[in-house]
């Protein structure tokens, strides 16, 4: 089942100047999503960040997902 990326995901101007992060911390969706096309895995990363759940490392690839099936009106 697709999680909800929206959960886990937040972008405000004033932390990491607005790049999206994952909710209530400062590690950024990239630097997930980095360690991902490392062919890190979830255990891996989550031995790294242990606050990161394997939730949102699954949100993360929704999130991203999501942006490369955006389309721009015109």
């Amino acid at each position: 089942m697709k999680c909800r990326w929206q959960d886990h995901i937040k972008s405000t101007p004033t932390v990491l100047k607005g790049k999206p992060r994952i909710k209530g911390t400062r590690i950024p969706v990239s630097l997930i999503l980095g360690y991902l096309a490392d062919r890190r895995t979830k255990e891996q990363i989550i031995a790294e960040f242990p606050d990161l759940t394997s939730e949102q490392i699954d949100a993360c690839l929704d999130y991203a997902r999501d942006l490369a099936d955006y389309e721009l009106a015109g």
